[in-house]
């Protein structure tokens, strides 16, 4: 039960965090509507109006990732460089012990033991050892892929001269491009726009699973509400919630007792 009465409240998003996470889906949801209007000629605005939107977002989209989530990830560690990635590595890198959580959310699934806990706070750094679950680590990793192929492919769709101080980026993609395509009896531009089109789908798909399957649960509502407003959690809820209590200390180890006598003991020499 959700203790209130002595709730444990922490900070699990600041407000940054807040900020990219409403851009990024604002961005995403706009640029799947508006891309696939204009790809399908869907009647609800016009190609110019989509077009308009498209480009507005696109940007926005990519400053939030390439930029502030990154700035957000590794500013909010403490110590140097090592200390940064370890806590990249322990919060958004798929490992061993993801790899355990996943085995239990799969042994649950068929009604075989308790579904793990994905949120971990450790009282004694006052920090979360992660809070991300294990599907959605791996669909970091494949979202930031589809973003870098789908910003590429994207670049030549809208303009194959398309050049960055001097440097003719949209000639080089269609020269990748060109080693590639024909292998698929294609030329590079419509490899990219069959690039651009899957990406869409595999966000379509993102969506579904983040949304629909692994957040449609009531016990996990209360992270929109942390992700999008209040950006707090309270951890006395104990669903997929584990908090690392500080060890006991231990007493030092008790030698022999031995009966009390009336003499001193005496001292033994070899």
């Amino acid at each position: 039960m959700k203790s209130k009465d002595n709730p444990i409240v922490v900070e699990r998003y600041t407000v940054l965090d807040r900020t990219a996470h409403t851009i990024h889906a604002l961005a995403m949801i706009v640029l799947i509507i508006t891309g696939l209007k204009i790809y399908a000629g869907w009647d609800f605005m016009s190609f110019h109006n989509a077009r308009a939107l498209h480009m507005i977002m696109v940007p926005a989209l990519l400053a939030v990732n390439w930029i502030l989530i990154p700035y957000n990830i590794f500013s909010v560690s403490e110590g140097g460089i090592q200390e940064k990635l370890a806590h990249f590595m322990d919060h958004y890198v798929f490992g061993p012990e993801d790899a355990k959580r996943m085995k239990a959310i799969i042994l649950n699934f068929f009604g075989k033991g308790d579904y793990p806990a994905f949120t971990i706070y450790d009282e004694v750094s006052g920090h979360y050892k992660t809070k991300l679950h294990p599907i959605m680590k791996i669909l970091i990793v494949l979202e930031g892929t589809a973003i870098f192929v789908i910003a590429v492919s994207g670049i030549v769709i809208y303009r194959l001269d398309w050049a960055l101080f001097g440097l003719p980026v949209g000639s080089w993609i269609l020269s990748a491009g060109d080693m590639v395509a024909p292998a698929f009896g294609m030329s590079s531009l419509q490899f990219f726009r069959l690039l651009h089109l899957l990406m869409t789908y595999w966000f379509v798909f993102e969506l579904v699973v983040h949304v629909g399957i692994l957040e449609l649960d009531p016990h996990v509502w209360k992270y929109h509400k942390a992700i999008f407003w209040s950006g707090k959690e309270d951890l006395s809820d104990p669903h997929y919630v584990e908090i690392v209590k500080p060890n006991p200390k231990h007493l030092p180890d008790r030698e022999l007792w031995h009966e009390p006598s009336d003499t001193p003991a005496e001292v033994v020499k070899d």
